[in-house]
C-alpha cells in the first residue's frame, strides 16, 4: 500500500454526533494550525436538528493558501458508529483512519488500502472520570491531542488557545489541558510515525479567521444601521445576533442609553415591514433571512420597489425549495431576489465572495440603499455566512461619511424649490425624497403601494403608470454604476474561452483555473460582484466563442439571468451546476470544466483529472 505522504497540505475530516460537544475540540484543532502559520480553511457541516444526527467538520490545511474545498478527504476521525461506512468510503488510498479503538473491530469493518490509527479514547476517559459528561466532553480533547503529535502541531499553540478560551476559568483550562496531554503522549507511545506533517510557516500574516455573518453584521453597524427586523431561520440568525452584541458595544452611550432597536417579528413579513416603516422614518434599517423568508417577504418588497424606501436585506442562502435542506449551502436565490415580488421587479444585488465583501458589501448596501430608494439584496450562503474563513483584515476611511442620496431639506422646500416626489430632475431615474416631518407643511409625509403621478396624486392614468415603471428602470441603468464592477482574470495565454463565477464559488474557481492550465484548458475568469450588470459583463461574453458560467443551483440561474438581461446567446454560456448541498470543489470545477471542454475541442488533448 502507497500510504500519502504530505507537508501543509492535506484534508482531515471528523464525523462526530450533533451536541457531543466536538464543535470546539475540532476548532481548536483548526485554529493550532493557524497559529503554526500555517493557512487552513474549515467547513461545518451539521444536522437541522438540536443534537443526535451527525455533524462533520472538515480542516483544509493548504500551505499554498487554497481556501476552497479540494474535494478528498486524506485523515478521517470516525467518532460516529452511525456513519462509519461512509466516513471511510471517503478517504483516499492510501489515507488514515483515526477512531477510538476502546471496543475492538473486525478487519472487515477496515479498508485494506488505508492505515488505521485506533486510539482507546473511551477506555482512557473511563479510567480518569467519573462524571459522564466530563467523559464525553474530553474524549474530544484527547483526540485532539492524539492528532497533534501524529501530525507535528505544536503543543504550545494549543495550550495557548486554551489559556485564551477559558481565561478567568483557570480550572477548566487546567482540565482541558491534561486531556490534551493525555492523548498526545499516549499516541507518542503507540502510533507510529505517518506521511502527513504540519511544518510552521510564515503564510498566515495578518489575515483574520471570521464568519461571513458575524462580518456582515459588523459592516451593517458600519454601514449606519441602527434598526435589526428579523425572524429567527438558518442560516441567517447569527447575523442578527452578531448586530445586537456590536450594537451593546458601538452604539451605546456611556450612561447605559441603547441607540439602536432590534425586533424579533412575529413572521418574515412582519420584520420586513418593520424595516420599510424604519426606513420610511429616516433610520438606516434592515433585516437578515434566508430563501423561505424572501418568499413570504415578497409583498413588502414590491411595495419599497413601487413607493421607493429604502431597505436591505442579508439572504444567507440555503437548499430549497420549501424547507428543503435548511443546514446545506446553495446559491439558489438568485432569481427569486432579483425579480421579488408580483409585476414588473428588479433589485439590486450584491455578491460577496468571503467575508471581507460581506464587511464591505454589508456597509456600502445602506448607501445604496439611499441613493437609490431601493430594496438592496445582500446575497450571502451559508458556506460563507456560517463557515470562519481565513481573509484579509477589514478596511474602513474614517474620512467616509454615510451617502443618504437625494434628501430635500427644509431650507429647500421653503425656499421655493419644485418637489415631486417622483419627478426625476437630471435623467438618472432617482426622484428627490423627504423625511417625514421635514417641514411643517411641504415635503412628503404618507406613500402608498398604488399608482400616481410625479407629484404622488393618486391616478390610473395609463401615461402616469408608464412615465413611472419607465423611470424606474432608468433609476435601475443608474444602478449599474454605482454597484460593485466585476473582477476579471486574463489566462497567461490568448484564449476564446472564458468562465464567470460568483460568491462563496471563488475560493475553489481560483484553484481550479490553475489546475486547468496545467491540464491546457486556458480560461479568461470573471467574478460578478453584483446585479444589475455593469456593461463588463456584456463585453466579458462578447469578447469569447463560449462561456462557462459556474454555480451553486440546479437550475443555472445566474446564466437564466444573464441571457434575459444581457441578450445573449444561451448557446454561448454553458452550464458547470453543483447543488448537492455542500460547498463547490476546486476538483468539481475542474473535472467538470475538462469534460465540457473536450467536448468542445477547448484543447486537442486533455489529461486526467481525478
Amino acid at each position: 500500500m502507497q500510504k500519502l505522504s504530505a507537508v501543509n497540505d492535506f484534508v482531515v475530516k471528523f464525523a462526530n454526533v450533533n451536541g457531543s460537544g466536538s464543535a470546539s475540540a475540532n476548532q481548536l484543532f483548526a485554529k493550532s494550525i493557524l497559529r503554526m502559520g500555517i493557512p487552513i480553511a474549515s467547513r461545518n457541516i451539521f444536522p437541522s436538528n438540536i443534537q443526535g444526527l451527525p455533524t462533520w467538520f472538515e480542516v483544509r490545511v493548504s500551505g499554498e493558501g487554497h481556501l476552497g474545498r479540494r474535494g478528498g478527504v486524506d485523515m478521517a476521525v470516525a467518532m460516529n458508529p452511525q456513519t462509519w461506512d461512509r466516513d471511510i468510503a471517503e478517504l483516499e488510498p492510501g489515507g488514515y483512519l483515526v477512531y477510538d479503538s476502546t471496543k475492538p473491530l473486525p478487519r472487515s469493518r477496515f479498508r485494506e488500502d488505508i492505515t488505521v490509527l485506533g486510539v482507546p479514547l473511551t477506555e482512557m476517559c473511563n479510567a480518569r472520570y467519573t462524571d459522564a459528561r466530563q467523559r464525553q466532553l474530553f474524549k474530544n480533547i484527547m483526540y485532539v491531542g492524539a492528532l497533534s503529535s501524529l501530525l507535528g502541531i505544536d503543543p504550545a499553540a494549543v495550550e495557548q488557545l486554551l489559556t485564551e478560551q477559558y481565561r478567568g476559568k483557570e480550572k477548566l483550562a487546567a482540565s482541558n489541558r491534561e486531556a490534551f496531554h493525555m492523548g498526545r503522549d499516549w499516541a507518542r507511545a503507540n502510533l507510529p510515525e505517518i506521511g502527513l506533517r504540519l511544518e510552521p510557516a510564515d503564510k498566515v500574516g495578518n489575515r483574520i479567521y471570521v464568519e461571513g455573518n458575524a462580518a456582515a453584521a459588523l459592516g451593517a453597524v458600519y454601514g449606519g444601521a441602527t434598526v435589526c427586523a428579523w425572524y429567527p431561520i438558518t442560516p441567517s440568525t447569527s447575523l442578527a445576533e452578531a448586530f445586537e452584541r456590536y450594537c451593546r458595544r458601538f452604539r451605546t452611550d456611556p450612561d447605559g442609553r441603547k441607540r439602536y432597536a432590534i425586533v424579533q417579528a412575529e413572521d418574515e413579513l412582519a420584520s420586513i415591514g418593520i424595516v420599510i416603516g424604519a426606513s420610511w422614518n429616516g433610520a438606516r434599517a434592515f433585516t437578515a433571512t434566508s430563501g423561505p423568508g424572501i418568499s413570504l417577504m415578497q409583498e413588502f418588497v414590491g411595495l419599497s420597489y413601487f413607493a421607493e424606501i429604502p431597505a436591505v436585506i442579508f439572504d444567507v442562502q440555503r437548499a430549497g425549495p420549501s424547507t428543503g435542506m435548511p443546514t446545506r449551502t446553495q446559491q439558489s436565490d438568485v432569481l427569486s431576489a432579483a425579480y421579488a415580488s408580483h409585476g414588473d421587479t428588479k433589485h439590486v444585488l450584491l455578491l460577496p465572495e468571503d467575508p471581507r465583501e460581506c464587511f464591505e458589501f454589508g456597509a456600502a448596501a445602506f448607501d445604496l440603499a439611499d441613493r437609490l430608494q431601493t430594496t438592496i439584496f445582500v446575497l450571502l450562503d451559508l458556506d460563507i455566512g456560517m463557515n470562519d474563513w481565513l481573509c484579509e483584515p477589514f478596511a474602513w476611511d474614517d474620512a467616509r461619511r454615510m451617502d443618504r442620496g437625494k434628501v430635500m431639506t427644509a431650507e429647500m422646500l421653503e425656499a421655493g424649490t419644485t418637489f415631486g416626489r417622483y419627478l426625476d430632475v437630471d435623467g438618472d431615474g432617482i426622484p428627490y425624497r423627504t423625511y417625514p416631518g421635514t417641514h411643517p407643511s411641504k415635503g412628503a409625509f404618507f406613500t402608498r403601494g398604488t399608482s400616481r403621478d410625479r407629484f404622488a396624486k393618486y391616478t390610473e392614468q395609463g401615461a402616469a403608470y408608464v412615465d413611472n415603471m419607465q423611470r424606474l428602470l432608468r433609476k435601475f441603468e443608474t444602478a449599474k454604476s454605482l454597484v460593485p464592477a466585476p473582477i476579471e482574470r486574463k489566462a497567461s495565454r490568448t484564449t476564446p474561452y472564458g468562465v464567470i463565477y460568483y460568491g462563496s464559488t471563488s475560493a475553489a474557481m481560483r484553484e481550479a483555473l490553475v489546475g486547468l492550465e496545467q491540464d491546457g484548458v486556458h480560461l479568461d475568469a470573471l467574478r460578478i460582484r453584483a446585479f444589475p450588470f455593469p456593461e463588463d459583463v456584456s463585453r466579458f461574453i462578447e469578447a469569447h466563442e463560449t462561456v462557462f458560467v459556474v454555480e451553486q443551483n440546479r437550475d443555472a440561474q445566474l446564466r437564466t439571468l444573464i441571457t434575459t438581461e444581457c441578450g445573449i446567446d444561451p448557446a454561448r454560456l454553458v452550464p458547470i451546476l453543483h447543488y448537492d448541498g455542500t460547498p463547490i470543489t476546486a476538483r468539481f470545477i475542474r473535472a467538470a470544466i475538462g469534460r465540457q471542454a473536450s467536448s468542445l475541442d477547448v484543447v486537442p488533448l486533455r489529461k486526467t483529472v481525478p
